[in-house]
């Protein structure tokens, strides 16, 4: 059959096409497969780095927690000995009637325990039974108790040093027990033996990012950064072994569930990756998923395993982050030949852009009027605007003072009551005393009329300097900022409140070097912030139990002010520390705070460059810190 040359021209060109495009489709599969495993690669060897790097820092880790374990107990592997060397403790064990004798080795265990900082420190017979101990005078003494069942017992009696950790059968606090025969004349007579308190090393160890187990030689967790993991095993434990520790009651009456550890492989040097299947709502800060590194080192003179695990989360994301930066940079090669590929494109329609060019030059002066209108336009909007501000900024400033002013008013109104107390009682004298005076002066006795007078000049004069620290007070503050003694104005804000410190028995303790500390601020804004923290701190305790203190503490350190306001109340709620500067937020009664005294006193302390915060009080109370800028007595600036 004759085929047209038009014909067979299409069919070279469709096979042409055809062939050019399962090229650029084999080549793009051939790119992909390469990039996929750059990238895997990549995640593979970031993450084998950045877990080599948990295991070295977790081995030095858990050589210095097993160090600082062994420490502690050594410290108090010798206590025990030291008693026989006691004689009332080998003559209590040889005459356990004397009363006496028991009385005097009870204040000598007592003294030793203090003076060791141990937790108990007890005498035990030959029959297993308590003679004598330090916790005496306490409701749970160890006195009479029959601990003859406990290894730490059996293995001194037996001629050894006895060592045991185990829950305490009394309070059912627990501790590491030591134990060691008492003897004289080269006789056994009974058993020193100590308990130490271990628990604080999980405080140290509840403080670092990873966890930390301690287990004993079944596998019970007896120590560990986790609260949820404690009292758990390492392993399910075998019937023998649970019937030994009921016999012995190491740890009393906990179940001692199994803790379900997940392997997914094996890292080298004995790590593991492990998963803990624990319920999210008791897995700290390791949840169902989370992925641990799990190392191991044995104690071997305590048969004593400890366990570090490394949160592989930041491991894992930086892999993930290195991974994605191969991508991210395997793509740009990729564009960056694409990009080079489209410069060849781009080349052509250069003409048609030059035509575009030049036909917008051709209509340059329409767009430059237009644009200059419309700019003038902007400018005159942006004047306007300018103009609106400063009133609003004027406005908000003249707002704030009145509002600091409402604030110092409302403290006047909750003062009150004191405060006219204050005047009551020396208005109540000045009658009587100018009644008395009528009489005397009618009798002639004028030595006792000016006397009399005498007094009532100085009763008027009290009242004057009360209504005049008043009229202080409740005076408008400037906003100058001057050099301000911290002293004066404690004292004239505490004098604002002495009345109600006296009526509700609060005592009051002020701790400030001798000399005078000057901070830049206004001296009247000062006493406002500082009568509304004495007040707050007042009223948080009401209702408190005695001692109730109010602690006023001033400190200059790298040229700033510090005045800690700390009372003995009941302190804050996580809740209200979240809140606190809030406006209208307030703890108190209905009807008793708008919530508006720490607003604005945080604005007052900032419009003078300075900072009120909450901190932990010394107790349980509250504490308010204000950071003030410190100065000399002649600088001021003016704001």
């Amino acid at each position: 059959m004759f085929n047209p040359p038009s014909t067979k021209i299409a069919r070279w060109r469709w096979h042409g096409r055809w062939r050019r495009r399962a090229w650029r489709q084999t080549l793009g599969g051939a790119v992909c497969v390469f990039c996929a495993l750059i990238i895997y690669l990549t995640y593979f060897w970031t993450e084998r780095i950045g877990i080599d790097a948990l295991r070295q820092s977790g081995a030095q880790r858990l050589d210095v927690y097993a160090a600082s374990l062994e420490n502690l107990l050594d410290k108090y592997d010798f206590l025990p000995k030291t008693l026989e060397l006691n004689k009332d403790v080998i003559g209590l064990l040889n005459h356990p009637g004397d009363k006496t004798l028991r009385t005097a080795v009870n204040v000598y265990l007592e003294t030793v325990n203090q003076q060791a900082k141990s937790n108990t420190i007890y005498i035990v017979n030959l029959q297993g039974l308590t003679q004598a101990a330090s916790n005496w005078r306490e409701q749970g003494s160890f006195i009479g108790d029959d601990v003859s069942f406990r290894p730490y017992v059996q293995d001194a009696m037996r001629g050894a040093s006895g060592g045991f950790y185990g829950v305490g059968t009394t309070k059912l606090e627990p501790g590491y027990f030591f134990a060691h025969g008492i003897y004289h004349d080269g006789k056994m007579v009974g058993v020193a033996s100590v308990k130490v308190n271990i628990e604080q090393l999980e405080k140290t160890w509840a403080a670092g990012a990873d966890k930390v187990i301690l287990a004993d030689e079944h596998g019970v967790i007896f120590l560990s950064s986790v609260a949820a993991w404690k009292y758990k095993t390492l392993a399910p434990l075998a019937s023998a072994v649970r019937q030994r520790l009921s016999v012995t009651r190491q740890y009393y009456s906990h179940p001692l569930p199994p803790l379900a550890l997940a392997d997914e492989r094996t890292v080298g040097e004995g790590a593991r990756i492990v998963t803990v299947r624990t319920p999210a709502a008791t897995a700290g800060k390791f949840d169902q998923s989370a992925k641990l590194l799990l190392q191991s080192r044995s104690m071997p003179s305590r048969n004593w395993q400890f366990s570090y695990l490394s949160d592989l989360t930041q491991v894992r994301q930086n892999a993930r982050a290195a991974a994605g930066f191969s991508g991210l940079l395997l793509g740009f090669f990729i564009l960056l030949s694409l990009y080079m590929r489209q410069r060849q494109r781009a080349a052509a329609q250069s003409l048609k852009g030059k035509k575009d060019l030049q036909h917008a030059y051709d209509h340059l002066e329409t767009m430059v009027a237009e644009r200059t209108f419309s700019l003038n336009q902007m400018t005159q909007s942006l004047t306007e605007e300018i103009v609106i501000r400063r009133q609003a900024e004027s406005e908000l400033h003249m707002t704030q003072n009145a509002l600091f002013q409402a604030g110092k008013m409302a403290l006047l109104g909750q003062m009150s009551a004191g405060i006219t107390h204050e005047l009551n009682q020396p208005l109540t004298a000045l009658r009587t005393m100018s009644d008395n005076a009528v009489v005397l002066l009618e009798r002639g006795r004028l030595d006792q009329v000016k006397s009399n007078l005498g007094m009532i000049a100085q009763i008027v004069g009290r009242m004057g300097s009360i209504t005049g620290k008043l009229k202080v007070f409740a005076r408008k503050s400037t906003t100058r900022l001057t050099s301000v003694s911290i002293r004066a104005a404690i004292n004239d804000a505490l004098f604002l409140v002495e009345r109600r410190l006296e009526l509700e028995g609060v005592s009051f303790q002020l701790t400030m070097d001798d000399g005078e500390v000057h901070a830049l601020c206004e001296s009247n804004r000062l006493e406002q912030v500082l009568v509304n923290l004495f007040a707050n701190a007042l009223d948080a305790m009401t209702g408190c139990g005695a001692p109730r203190r109010l602690m006023v503490a001033v400190l200059g350190e790298q040229e700033r002010v510090l005045i800690r306001v700390a009372d003995s109340g009941c302190g804050l709620s996580e809740e209200a520390r979240q809140h606190l500067f809030e406006p209208f937020f307030t703890t108190k009664p209905q009807g008793l705070g708008l919530g508006l005294g720490l607003t604005i006193s945080e604005q007052i302390v900032h419009g003078f460059g300075g900072i009120l915060r909450a901190e932990t009080g010394p107790g349980e109370g509250a504490c308010f810190v204000i950071e003030l800028r410190m100065t000399r007595q002649e600088e001021e600036e003016h704001v």
